[in-house]
């Protein structure tokens, strides 16, 4: 395809050149994230800063590492994927936040995600949807055992994914409302553990493209738990998500160079 970007080094979106990532990306929503994510990593340079997308690239135990945030939602997060693979990333680990959905998925808790319910539209332009969005197991099975090491309490299972976030929080408030409350409940009877933005468009890019791809998130609140008169603070302290993933690139690292 052409390449707009004014720069024909740099992918349009991201402005990042071939060679200034790691094979290891962990991307966030927030660009603000980017920096903290950053101090986690030796000598963390800043790569690029445009649009939703900033990039920062340093090392892990001596290998390249990257940070790039993605924006909210699907299509800005699998056109990050897809520029970030013609830069030479292969394995991505999404951190963010989620609401949970399950009674006993509380506050602060961490949810690492297997696979991710397709309630969104990115992923139909790359897959029929019959096919799962499911997130690979060599980066789950990673940031478990890294959230097992930092003994935080974690849940490891099935997320939503969809396009509109007051479509979930004021359903009734919607044309569509009937169906949104209706698949709701569905989830929810199904034990699909948090709602978030990003990962079946992740998961199902990962796919087609043949690259690695997981997802955690911290638990902000909990809205279930607030219908039925539970204690459900909110939370926005993300280290411990970053924390996680940080981890989990390590173990994957060490687990490749043996």
């Amino acid at each position: 395809m052409k390449n707009y970007s004014e720069d024909a080094s740099r992918q349009y979106h991201i402005q990042v050149a071939e060679g200034e990532v790691g094979r290891y990306v962990i991307m966030p929503g927030d660009p603000k994230r980017c920096v903290k994510i950053a101090q986690y990593f030796d000598d963390p340079v800043l790569i690029a800063d445009n649009r939703e997308y900033i990039t920062y690239t340093g090392t892990l135990d001596g290998q390249k590492v990257s940070v790039t945030s993605t924006g909210i939602g699907g299509p800005s997060a699998a056109i990050a994927m897809e520029e970030l693979v013609r830069c030479g990333a292969d394995t991505f680990l999404r951190i963010g936040t989620c609401g949970g959905m399950q009674t006993e998925v509380k506050s602060g808790d961490i949810v690492i995600a297997t696979g991710a319910i397709r309630m969104e539209g990115t992923s139909r332009e790359y897959a029929p949807i019959e096919f799962p969005a499911v997130a690979h197991l060599d980066v789950t099975n990673a940031l478990v055992e890294a959230a097992k090491e930092k003994g935080c309490p974690f849940h490891v299972g099935v997320v939503q994914a969809k396009d509109s976030f007051y479509g979930q929080h004021e359903p009734e408030k919607k044309p569509v409302g009937y169906e949104l409350m209706n698949k709701w409940e569905a989830w929810k009877r199904l034990g699909c553990l948090a709602s978030e933005m990003e990962s079946a468009a992740l998961f199902t890019v990962a796919s087609h493209l043949r690259v690695r791809a997981g997802s955690c998130f911290l638990v902000v609140a909990n809205q279930e738990r607030e219908k039925q008169g539970l204690e459900n603070p909110v939370v926005h302290d993300t280290d411990m998500a970053i924390r996680v993933a940080v981890g989990a690139v390590r173990r994957l690292m060490k687990g490749e160079a043996s």
